[in-house]
């Protein structure tokens, strides 16, 4: 997400070419990205990663490429116009578009970005019903993916800053419809700071086989502790650097929030009393979840991306969960 805005193209290609070299072989993107999102940059983390792709002649086997469509927005009007809704069209024409820019026959796992339907996210923890407006069914937009999976253009569907209603909806669809697929996977926020995924959503996911794709594994960067110095953390940092220009980031992830800045400094604490680094503690807790196939993160910097990787190798003991659990007792989710 941060391809063709925080890095140029060969910074890009240094970070995908050491991550593929590591073992990493799950590269997700979205049709909006980079962010902050502008027409001037739209699509170039998708053509990037296409470009590497070609450029290095990978074979497409050796990679599972996951993209998303951008769900209704009254902002960004330079895709397909607003997107106003996310119908048949919109999203036959978003596919075609991803599959050029990724310069390949077909993506592995697409999925929707955000739902057509008012849903209190990005920050938001309750349910306004006030806010509801008329969305395209469900059933409408999974049959038209699911006929871009019968001819060959995606393999397999996804969801994304969904919730269990929604989960649900999309499996009852696929249930009473022959030749609808079903979804496989949830790509929604999940580490130290933000949990919600545990209640209802994981309980739906753990019996309907449907894994997480957890993002935001550091709080876009709050847990690496980098924040908390004194003069506010690196100008390069992405909540430093887009200051003003980043919704999601200063609404979900602000430090301004007591509760926020708190549990961040006693998750490094703890990090601290174990000799761990704060970036292993945080990705470390996510990985040994039992429903998460894969964190989804993003490094702009090649040693940022050898921290992650490090972190691959860390197991937490019992005592430290049940640290971190008491942390979590105190503020629970401050960043929903």
């Amino acid at each position: 997400m941060t391809f063709g805005e925080q890095n140029s193209l060969s910074e890009s290609y240094q970070l995908l070419d050491k991550a593929l070299d590591s073992g990493i072989n799950f590269f997700d993107s979205a049709e909006m990205y980079p962010v902050p999102q502008r027409a001037e940059t739209q699509g170039r983390s998708e053509e990037y990663l296409g470009r590497w792709i070609r450029h290095r002649r990978i074979p497409r086997h050796r990679l599972v490429l996951a993209t998303k469509v951008a769900g209704p927005s009254g902002q960004m009007t330079w895709i397909r116009g607003g997107p106003q809704c996310l119908d048949a069209k919109n999203i036959a024409e978003a596919i075609d578009n991803s599959l050029l820019r990724l310069q390949t026959d077909y993506i592995d796992l697409y999925q929707i970005h955000w739902p057509d339907r008012y849903v209190p996210m990005f920050g938001e923890a309750e349910y306004d019903s006030t806010r509801q407006y008329c969305s395209v069914p469900i059933e409408e937009q999974l049959d038209i993916l699911s006929r871009a999976v019968n001819a060959g253009k995606i393999r397999y569907i996804g969801l994304s800053n969904e919730t269990p209603y929604g989960v649900m909806k999309f499996l009852q669809a696929a249930e009473k419809v022959d030749g609808l697929s079903k979804i496989v996977s949830l790509q929604n926020s999940y580490n130290l700071l933000c949990r919600t995924f545990d209640s209802a959503l994981a309980e739906c996911c753990h019996h309907e086989s449907i894994f997480l794709l957890a993002y935001s594994p550091l709080a876009m960067g709050i847990l690496s502790g980098k924040y908390l110095a004194n003069d506010g953390g690196p100008p390069y940092a992405r909540l430093n650097c887009f200051r003003g220009r980043y919704s999601e980031g200063e609404s979900r992830y602000n430090l301004s929030k007591a509760a926020t800045k708190a549990a961040t400094k006693e998750y490094i604490r703890i990090a601290e009393k174990y000799g761990l680094n704060p970036v292993s503690l945080a990705i470390a807790f996510v990985l040994r979840h039992p429903l998460v196939a894969s964190a989804v993160f993003g490094a702009t910097k090649l040693w940022q991306l050898q921290q992650v990787l490090d972190a691959c190798n860390v197991e937490l003991s019992d005592d430290i969960i049940v640290e971190i659990n008491k942390v979590h007792s105190v503020f629970p989710n401050p960043c929903p």
